[in-house]
């Protein structure tokens, strides 16, 4: 990543916590939004689901939200996750399940955020489905940590995290997981972080992001390499490649509405390839992360709006 992706990539997080540029992103684009996300329902994503099913491509379902006010908006997400994990046994699709514990109420009363993501987990043991608690801002990855090895203490071990190559503390934490049994996620990070919890630049980031994936691939621990990035995933495949390692061993998850053609691609190859699938109607927090993340997905919309 250059200087000036970085710059961009800062400036555009900055902006996007703008209330004023909120309410005109949210007025003017949602048509813009829905080339990241799979639908306003929770039909809708499932249908999209299985449509990647049948080109060989797993799924990860989300339901958008975060940074609730209330506990009773909590109580909501908790209750439509349960109806999520009976969709996807209903649909009979490839998918797993993804959270955020803020939008379970960590951030408000963190025994209740604890309760409401204990009880969509225990929802989707019983449907032999595995839960991924999505890893948010620095403030929350401590908690976010302790949630998951809370969860495993208690015999839900259908569940697991994600780390974020971009904090410093995460080569120590990839090994603590690993030790412990619990399945990663691992990601770049998408959070506008300070340098003193986060690497600012990009080649210190990737370099920790591959030392990652090396302790698990060497470990012969199955994880999840989750990224956009052509140089990263042909390294990764070489990696496996060098050392015998079998595509079985990891998984490439991209985000739903990007690198469509080269998730297929992948899948065809015979690599083990997952769709994160968000859908709902609380979009925009996670939509200008999509557009902060590249120049290229600002221009690709800007370009959409003149179709």
């Amino acid at each position: 990543m250059s200087m000036g992706t970085e710059m961009y990539r800062k400036t555009l997080l900055t902006v996007a916590g703008n209330k004023t540029i909120e309410r005109l992103s949210v007025k003017y684009g949602k048509r813009l939004a829905s080339k990241f996300i799979a639908g306003s329902t929770l039909d809708e994503a499932l249908e999209e689901i299985r449509i990647l099913n049948n080109k060989g491509i797993m799924a990860t379902l989300d339901h958008l939200g975060e940074g609730i006010t209330r506990l009773s908006e909590a109580a909501l997400y908790r209750d439509e996750y349960i109806r999520l994990v009976e969709g996807i046994t209903r649909y009979r699709v490839n998918s797993n399940v993804s959270l955020k514990p803020t939008q379970m109420g960590l951030a408000l009363d963190p025994e209740e955020g604890y309760r409401n993501i204990r009880a969509v987990a225990a929802e989707a043991k019983l449907h032999d489905l595995f839960v991924r608690i999505d890893m948010e801002d620095s403030p929350f990855t401590q908690a976010t940590l302790d949630i998951v090895r809370r969860l495993h203490a208690e015999g839900l071990d259908n569940t697991g995290t994600v780390l974020q190559a971009y904090l410093h503390r995460s080569e120590q934490d990839t090994r603590d997981m690993i030790r412990e049994g619990i399945k990663l996620r691992l990601v770049k990070g998408a959070y506008k972080e300070p340098a003193a919890v986060a690497y600012q630049n990009a080649s210190e980031v990737m370099e920790q992001f591959k030392s990652m994936i090396r302790q698990h691939l060497d470990q012969g621990v199955y994880t999840a390499v989750a990224s956009h990035d052509d140089q990263l995933i042909s390294w990764t495949k070489q990696y496996a490649k060098d050392r015998a390692i079998s595509p079985d061993a990891f998984e490439f998850q991209m985000l739903y509405g990007l690198r469509m053609n080269e998730q297929e691609r992948l899948a065809r190859e015979g690599y083990r390839v997952r769709c994160y699938v968000p859908y709902g109607t609380m979009w925009y927090p996670y939509y200008t992360r999509r557009l902060a993340e590249k120049p290229a997905n600002l221009w690709m919309v800007v370009k959409n709006m003149f179709r």
